[in-house]
């Protein structure tokens, strides 16, 4: 820490916590934020969201027995206060940065992590599994998940709820409701959350909380009174939750520790058989007031001056490959009234905001919904509508049954624009866009492109505005291009057909994909050395352009696939070609670089494609090492 507090400097975990007297934890939250505040002004991070769980970390911290009692945070995009209570806050200015704190709650980095998250709507179900595990080992301890307004929208909170309100297994969830995820929430969920914190019955006001907690009190003796049912048929008005099984309680003022306090305490003091929801109201980036300002409350963030609020921004003039989709696709959508686009609750992060702006009525923000996000897409697709999915790499898993059953085997021409392919930096492996190519290029009646760099893109949104009689995906990187001029929007490419970029001879190097640049730096320094290689822009893992290959295998020594994706993509697709028309069996030499079999932690991305070994340098070596030279090449460091 850099700054000398008069109760934070004395915390290192809740049992610290736990010594301060019940009156002075808002000086405590108070503390906890300015400290949060400061050290995400250094790293950058997902600042709104944490800002507005400060008291209810406290709270929780203070209430329950943790680690013991198990707490969950969904997705994690709030647990910078948690970690810092939790023996990390020597190390919160180490946040997203390489061999330092994830941004999301981790499982190897501190046993008060019960359960990894970096993706939404994933903590009942975990907080469940632990609940019913403690039940079957006999242990008392308490299960907390801590989830949000937006993330309980998607469908498997549904389906954990729905499970948690049947199996009669006490744990709490804990609702925390501030009308904004990522973007705000979208759908009926949303609307009736806030029909809810609208009703007459809002408990932030000290008088009502002790009619809460004694009425709370009562649910769980053995007898419950008749005004007691009263209160919390009014509370609820019927609600959902009750519905699915659930105790509920609230809404609850999240910031305050007066109601707060004693409501956990009830919580896990009661001998209720079930489910209990506590619902509570708070403010995404809560008490900064350039967070509560800003139209996203800082949700992501980078570096940034505290007293001024000004975040970093980079020098560079080139834009985004997300902007470089988003403004393409716009032109199209301006000649072509059926292209539609959809995003899973992400606008800004795939550039659909900007798509929104020109076409409303033909943008769909589903919510953290990505399922039905795709099968909504195919449903709009059954009546020629040309439709955008815009789904990160990452988050498309999620979707998997949906590509398949519901697009690939009927074969409707569905568009996946899949953003953050490849390795995105301080995000980590869980944001990491590995898999997409293997697990899409797999799959009968799919087109699979990979841009190399922003002009590919273009070329690849142009080109799929014509694919009408089966899916298609283009992937690109997160983060600015190379400054390519942008051809216009009616160059397109014939599907299957790669671009020879430079011609050698002896060896030939297949990229898929933004590694490019790194490949022709690799080509460059080989160059000098006196070994000339042929380097193409494959652009196509499905269909192969086995033409080109034909011709490479047979006036080649060897040939080398590079790609940022797991084992089973590109390369296995081409090694199978070549297998299945027996150029194997010649003396052709085959290798492919991928990413290596192992999760690479958070770091810059050159770092992370350095330990990928998928580097300039790497490619020199690998090319090398395949024709046998006796060239040693030391590695930068």
């Amino acid at each position: 820490m850099k700054k000398e507090y008069k109760f934070l400097n004395k915390i290192n975990f809740p049992s610290d916590l736990k010594k301060i007297s019940e009156s002075k934890l808002q000086f405590v939250a108070d503390e906890l934020r300015e400290e949060m505040i400061d050290a995400v002004s250094v790293t950058g991070g997902h600042l709104g969201a944490s800002l507005g769980v400060v008291e209810l970390s406290v709270a929780l911290h203070y209430i329950f027995n943790t680690p013991n009692d198990k707490l969950i945070w969904d997705v994690g995009h709030q647990c910078y206060p948690h970690k810092i209570l939790t023996g990390r806050k020597d190390k919160i200015r180490t946040l997203r940065q390489g061999g330092g704190l994830s941004g999301f709650t981790k499982r190897l980095e501190s046993e008060y992590d019960p359960f990894g998250a970096a993706h939404s709507s994933t903590s009942i179900s975990s907080a469940l599994g632990i609940a019913e595990a403690n039940k079957l080992s006999n242990k008392s301890d308490n299960v907390i998940a801590v989830i949000g307004d937006g993330a309980i929208s998607a469908g498997m909170a549904y389906e954990a709820m729905n499970n948690a309100g049947a199996s009669k297994t006490k744990m709490i969830v804990i609702l925390n409701d501030n009308d904004m995820s990522i973007a705000r929430p979208v759908g009926a969920m949303g609307t009736y959350l806030a029909k809810i914190f609208s009703g007459k019955i809002y408990f932030s006001l000290r008088e009502t909380i002790k009619l809460i907690t004694s009425a709370f009190s009562k649910r769980f003796s053995a007898k419950a009174g008749k005004a007691e049912d009263l209160l919390r048929s009014a509370v609820t008005g019927g609600t959902l939750f009750s519905s699915l099984g659930f105790y509920y309680i609230g809404p609850i003022d999240g910031h305050d520790l007066n109601s707060l306090v004693p409501i956990l305490k009830n919580a896990r003091d009661s001998k209720h058989e079930g489910p209990i929801l506590i619902h509570i109201k708070t403010k995404k980036g809560k008490g900064y007031t350039f967070a509560e300002k800003a139209k996203d409350n800082y949700h992501g963030v980078t570096k940034f001056n505290v007293q001024t609020g000004e975040q970093s921004k980079s020098s560079s003039k080139i834009p985004s490959y997300t902007k470089v989709f988003a403004n393409t696709l716009v032109q199209h959508a301006k000649k072509d009234s059926k292209i539609v686009a959809i995003t899973a609750a992400m606008p800004d992060g795939t550039g659909l905001d900007i798509f929104r702006k020109e076409f409303p009525d033909r943008t769909f923000d589903v919510g953290i919904a990505e399922q039905h996000a795709v099968t909504f897409a195919a449903g709009l697709a059954t009546e020629n509508f040309k439709p955008y999915a815009a789904i990160y790499s990452t988050f498309l898993q999620r979707a998997y049954d949906q590509v398949v059953h519901d697009v690939a085997i009927q074969s409707l021409p569905v568009r996946f624009a899949i953003d953050r392919a490849g390795l995105v930096g301080a995000d980590g492996p869980t944001h990491a866009g590995s898999f997409d190519t293997t697990y899409l290029s797999t799959l009968p009646n799919f087109v699979v492109m990979a841009a190399s760099d922003e002009a590919e893109l273009v070329r690849m949104i142009n080109t799929s505005t014509e694919i009408n009689d089966r899916p298609c995906a283009f992937r690109y990187p997160r983060g600015t291009g190379f400054g390519s001029i942008l051809p216009n929007i009616s160059e397109k490419i014939e599907i299957g057909k790669s671009k020879i970029i430079q011609e050698g001879n002896k060896l030939a190097i297949l990229n898929f994909g933004a590694r490019l640049n790194e490949t022709l730096k690799a080509a460059e320094n080989l160059k000098k050395k006196g070994v000339n290689i042929t380097v193409v822009d494959a652009r196509f893992a499905k269909p192969l352009d086995e033409n080109l290959i034909w011709q490479l295998a047979t006036t080649h020594e060897a040939i080398i696939t590079i790609e940022e994706g797991s084992i089973g993509g590109f390369g296995s697709h081409v090694v199978n070609f070549l297998t299945k028309k027996g150029l194997m069996d010649s003396d052709l030499k085959f290798r492919s670089m991928i990413l290596p079999d192992f999760f690479i932690d958070q770091d810059t991305p050159d770092n992370m494609y350095k330990i990928a070994n998928l580097d300039s340098n790497s490619i020199e070596e690998k090319v090398l090492d395949v024709l046998n030279s006796n060239i040693i090449l030391q590695k930068q460091k």
